[in-house]
This record gives C-alpha cells, structure tokens and sequence, in this order.
C-alpha cells in the first residue's frame, strides 16, 4: 500500500479508471493525472460510432466534467512525459518541469501504425484513434464524394459503414482472405462482409494498397498490388497500432509487445505499473502473457492496481469482452477465441441473430454474438465461471442457456 503521491501518464479509460478508482477506495494523498490530450479525459468507443454519425459535441464524450476532478482533488496536468528517473522516482515533462512520485502508473495507451506509403502524409490521408481525428473525419465525410478504406478490422467497417450511410462511395481494402481475419470467426466474418456488401460497400479482398495516388497536393485514389487502381478524395488507415512503449523502455524497464508486468500488473520496479493498451501482462486465465486493446480490460486493470495500492492486491484475471457496431448490426464478443477448433452457431443468420461459440477440445473459449445480447451475457457469466457447456446444447435453441449456469 502506498500512502505517497501517484502519478498516472495517461488520461484515457485506463488512466482515468486509476485515478476515479483510487479515490473511491478512500486514497487520500495527491494524484497526477497526465493529460497529453487539449480535452478533458474523454471516452474512445464512440469516436468511430455515433459521434463520427455526427451525434452529440465533444463533451457529451467526456467521462466526467471539470468540476469532478475539481471536488475529487485529481490534478490534470497538460503536459507530455519524457524520462522517468527510478532512482529518484522523479518524471521530466516535456515542459521542463518535474513532478516526484510515490507510486507511477504508466497508462499510456497506443498510437496509429502509419502507412508507409508514397503520399500517405496528404491531408486526406486520415486515422481514427482520437478525438482530433473523429472530429477530422466527421467534417470531412461531409464534403467527400468517394472513400478508400485500407483496414477491415473493427476501425476500419465501424467507418466505412457511417461513410457508407451518409451517402458515399466507399471502397474497403485489406490483405488478408476475410474481414476482422484476426478478431473473429470466419462465421462472423462471412456475415459482415455480405452486409457491408449489400448496403453497397465494395470489399477487396487479398490485395495489399501500394501507393496512394494524387493531383494537384490532393488524394486521387490508390493503386492495388494486383493492378488495379481505386479512385478515392478521402482515404482512411485502419491498420492496427502499436503499444506506447517507449517511456518505460528508455527507463530499463523490460517491453516486448507492451510494456512488461506481472499477474498484480506490476512492472520489474515496484514503485511502477502499466495497464490497458501498453502492458503485456502474465494471465493466470489463459496461461501465458497478453496484450489487449479493449474498454474492459484498460478499466478492471484499472481498478485491479487501484485496489493494490490502498492495500487490497489481488491477481488480475479479468475475462476479456469487446464489442463492435457496424451499421445496425452490434456484434459483441466474450472470451477470447484464439487456437478454436470448433465453431457451431445458435440462432439465425438470416434473421440476423445468432451467435459462434467457439470451443477447443470441446472447452468453450469464447462467444461471438450478432444481435443476440442474451447469448453475449450467458458467455461472461460462464467464462467468468471457468465453466462450458457441450456444443451439442449450444446449437440446440430447445437448451435453455441459465440452465446452464445452475451448479
């Protein structure tokens, strides 16, 4: 337990989770929270949904207004980290200044992987992790007449379907053999590409863009590595990111694909923890090390250290969900489904209702809902059981799922 200032890097969910937890868990010392960002702490899922839709302002996404962290005492400072000392549990900011910390969290998220490419620096040439950017992206789709979609994980059809409903041309470009390759089951995937398909998206799968073409300092289009070129005036990147490493690697403390903790997110320096985006962490759940990009896991590790440093440690084993709207389909996930070896579907494609389970060696590792809330619900209750039930009852709609449930 440490009865000294905390300090977070990092004002997303994770950072604001810390520094909201700590203070309901009674912590009464001084808490930083860094903010690198000109708005307040602000929530991410939205940007690429609704208020890409152009609904709501900017501080209908804001977690709390000024005034919370005003009566909660939580100090935001605008500023940028640039060197943690360890030996004198100091941080250097980008303004010259210092602040000295008891115990340093270091939330400090993710950032777009950029294209490399010829003219991937154009103005139209845009990304969508920020509040900036949505904000770009909704006064742009606005005047645009025909966008290039390079991406199709979550990001990049979150997109290209509200570009797609506000009347453009949208064009969808990804290397691998199926939509969300990396996330989902091919079940799900067949799904989303035949409604993207239908509401007039094109998808090209299995082709890679290898230049992005312009005229007059503008995006024309791009060219295809089979080809073929695609005319566009807008074009957006959604090709994954990379975990914001490099504070915690310049300090000598071990990364890999995230910044490295232990099963309590505790990194090689016990005054210092990572959580969300940046930390790959040890998971007694899944037996080996994780990095997860996800509202659920940046908030419960969260609360997990917020929990540790008022004195009541506990081993993180927060069962994974995530979720996606795209057009008005919502698919939800729980579990993890890495390494399945079985899928069978309860419910109805084409009523446009039905879930994935997925199993390996017949053990449920994961459900993956579309329009079936009740299915998403029935997976975080078992998995957060460490439970499954038989594919043969999973299919069978005559099975009643709580049934399930009943020890």
């Amino acid at each position: 337990m440490t009865q000294k200032a905390v300090l977070i890097v990092g004002a997303g969910h994770a950072g604001f989770q810390v520094a909201a937890s700590l203070r309901q868990h009674g912590f009464g010392e001084r808490i930083w929270l860094l903010n690198d960002e000109a708005h307040l702490p602000y929530q991410r899922p939205p940007l690429s949904k609704a208020y890409l839709k152009g609904e709501g302002r900017p501080d209908s996404l804001m977690f709390r207004p000024d005034k919370f962290y005003r009566d909660q005492n939580i100090e935001l400072i605008a500023d940028r980290a640039v060197s943690i000392d360890r030996a004198a549990q100091r941080l250097l900011l980008a303004s010259g200044s210092f602040l000295d910390y008891g115990h340093l969290v270091l939330a400090t998220g993710a950032r777009n992987r950029l294209l490399d490419l010829p003219n991937a620096n154009l103005p139209d040439v845009q990304y969508l992790r920020i509040l900036d950017e949505s904000e770009a992206l909704r006064q742009r789709i606005g005047t645009a007449k025909h966008v290039a979609v390079i991406g199709a994980g979550f990001i990049g059809l979150e997109f290209a379907a509200t570009a797609r409903a506000k009347g453009l041309e949208v064009d969808v470009i990804e290397l691998g053999s199926r939509v969300m390759a990396r996330a989902v089951t091919a079940e799900i995937s067949d799904y989303f590409q035949a409604r993207h398909t239908s509401a007039g998206i094109r998808i090209h799968l299995g082709v890679q863009a290898t230049s992005i073409e312009s005229a007059d300092g503008k995006v024309a289009g791009v060219s295809l590595s089979d080809g073929r070129h695609i005319p566009a005036d807008l074009i957006v990147v959604g090709v994954g990111v990379l975990p914001n490493v490099e504070l915690a690697a310049e300090a000598g403390l071990p990364v890999a694909s995230g910044i490295i903790v232990d099963e309590h997110l505790s990194t090689a320096d016990p005054n210092i923890s990572a959580i969300g985006d940046c930390a790959l962490f040890a998971s007694p759940r899944f037996g080996g090390s994780l990095r997860l990009e996800s509202v659920q896991n940046a908030t419960d590790q969260a609360r997990c250290v917020a929990a540790r440093l008022t004195g009541d440690t506990k081993v993180y084993d927060g069962l994974p969900w995530f979720w996606s709207d795209q057009a008005d389909d919502k698919l939800q996930i729980a579990g993890l489904t890495t390494g399945y070896d079985q899928v069978v579907v309860r419910g109805d494609r084409e009523a446009r209702s039905f879930s994935a389970f997925c199993y390996k060696q017949r053990q449920l590792v994961g459900i993956e809902s579309v329009n079936r809330a009740a299915d998403h619900v029935f997976g975080r209750k078992i998995l957060g059981l460490n439970r499954s039930i038989e594919p043969e009852k999973a299919v069978d709609l005559r099975v009643d799922l709580k049934a399930a449930l009943v020890v």
